[in-house]
């Protein structure tokens, strides 16, 4: 039987396509661009406050309004990738992304750039996507994981390499050069898509769910915006239990309606694959407790340690340092082939623990366990990280790799989220029982202290809030550890029998 043009990429040749190298650097530019974005505007907030005269609304949702286009349209991105072909959605993603940067960086309202900011997240979800599926298509199953590692560490270079970036060019350029910068960098990687990616797609071209395209959008929407606006509001305010009361109707609806029509955008029986769920619930976990973390680190590194932002940046660097080295020398990949999936995602959360234990327990003045800390996590992350992501796209038939690219995308928005808004309600709980009079706000009691040791007291306080809230990351990631690696081993051993 003959088997159209389409059909054979989605099944890659022995040695995979032969430029599938020079391609894995084409998409990592196009993710780079989308990372440093995001990381860079939290530096541009102080500039942004002060030109557009932007309030604390308006800077909330310059942030939230990628975030949030972004994780509502990521499974229906990846579904459209894998009906109208991946590089077609990846080719339209950069430029989407290319001219919401040029609305962003040429605005001169904050109502233009929140809009423009909106566009950016629907290119940013038709990248985050595609890249991931396209990636799958071109590469052997040997060869992926190394691939998938090469992937994630240019994610952690991009957090990395954010704010040291925002931070040259806001010192030398008005702030919206952090967005127009963005425009070379996508038509470069726009050209290289077309010339050398190429077109996969599901063969047999299921019929579009426009229905679920709009219940997911709606429902996993509401659900970021009700975890993001919690910490703010209140976790019991009518505004957040109302959304979270969408979030959940829909979502119900989502998956009531995706179990009763033949062609569904998201497959339920994907959840009876104990890979695929194992998979998700150590993702989630593994997110929650580096996001929520990593936020925690940074105020850890300027209120406690006493450094500045940029200061603060450098410091933290040798987390993603470390991501960056073992992946791009596949020691991880290496690692992980000889470990076994399960292991190396246990084993590498117990070292992410370990890592988030020691700067919490270290003394809270010196950096060194800082330093040791930021290395254990960059070491655990850098093994355990892409395992997960393997191991959620090898539970997926190749036809849905889209979908597949959706779902890693989904679970690392929801873990992130999660992560920052319930490991900073803990933060400012602590805070707020040790400093009643603080309000839980750091500046605001270290501007009513009236004496050097009532400053102390209240970084004191803050410190051992950040403890509290580090232990708790550290044991969600052990627990996610756990969770994963004994579901992914039954299902090695179901597999086997």
């Amino acid at each position: 039987m003959s088997t159209s043009p389409q059909e054979k990429t989605l099944a890659p040749a022995e040695d995979g396509h032969p430029q599938r190298w020079l391609i894995l650097g084409v998409l990592c530019l196009a993710v780079l661009t989308v990372v440093l974005d995001n990381t860079v505007l939290n530096v541009a907030i102080p500039s942004l406050t002060r030109e557009l005269d932007a309030g604390t609304s308006d800077i909330q949702w310059m942030i939230n309004a990628y975030s949030l286009v972004q994780s509502g349209l990521l499974l229906t991105a990846g579904s459209a990738a894998d009906r109208y072909g991946r590089k077609k959605m990846l080719a339209a993603g950069l430029a989407l992304f290319g001219v919401g940067s040029l609305v962003a960086g040429l605005a001169d309202s904050t109502g233009q750039l929140i809009a423009a900011r909106a566009g950016m997240g629907v290119g940013g979800a038709l990248l985050m996507t595609t890249v991931l599926a396209v990636a799958i298509q071109i590469f052997t199953p040997e060869e992926q994981p190394k691939a998938i590692g090469i992937w994630a560490a240019v994610n952690s270079l991009g957090f990395a390499a954010g704010p040291l970036l925002g931070g040259f060019m806001l010192n030398h350029f008005w702030w919206g050069a952090i967005f127009l910068i963005n425009i070379p960098v996508a038509l470069l990687a726009l050209v290289a898509v077309v010339m050398l990616v190429p077109e996969s797609k599901n063969p047999q071209g299921d019929r579009p769910d426009l229905l679920g395209a709009l219940l997911s959008t709606i429902g996993m929407a509401a659900l970021v915006y009700a975890i993001i606006s919690g910490p703010e509001h209140g976790w019991l305010s009518g505004r957040v239990l109302l959304t979270a009361t969408v979030a959940v109707v829909v979502l119900v609806a989502f998956g009531y309606w995706e179990s009763r029509i033949p062609y569904p955008m998201l497959d339920l029986h994907f959840f009876r694959n104990r890979q695929f769920t194992g998979a998700i619930a150590g993702g989630v976990l593994i997110t929650f407790g580096m996001g929520g973390s990593l936020f925690l680190l940074t105020q850890h590194m300027q209120f406690v340690l006493g450094y500045e932002p940029l200061e603060a940046g450098l410091r933290t660097a040798p987390l993603a340092l470390m991501i960056v080295a073992l992946n791009f020398t596949g020691v991880a990949a290496r690692w992980a082939t000889r470990l076994g999936t399960p292991l190396a995602i246990g084993l590498g959360m117990a070292v992410m623990a370990c890592g988030l234990a020691s700067i919490a327990l270290m003394p809270s003045g010196e950096y060194t366990g800082t330093l040791l800390g930021l290395v254990l996590i960059g070491t655990g992350a850098a093994v355990a990280s892409p395992a997960m992501s393997h191991a959620i796209m090898s539970a997926i038939p190749p036809e849905k790799a889209g979908v597949g690219g959706g779902i890693n995308g989904m679970v690392a928005e929801f873990g992130t989220g999660l992560g920052v808004a319930v490991l900073g309600a803990l933060l400012n709980s602590r805070f707020a029982a040790l400093i009643p009079v603080a309000a839980a706000s750091l500046p605001g009691a270290l501007a009513a202290a009236g004496s050097a040791g009532e400053r102390a007291r209240v970084v004191e306080a803050f410190s051992s809030g950040l403890e509290t809230s580090l232990l708790v990351g550290a044991l969600a990631v052990l627990l996610g550890g756990l969770v994963a690696g004994a579901l992914l081993r039954r299902a090695e051993r179901a597999d086997t029998a």
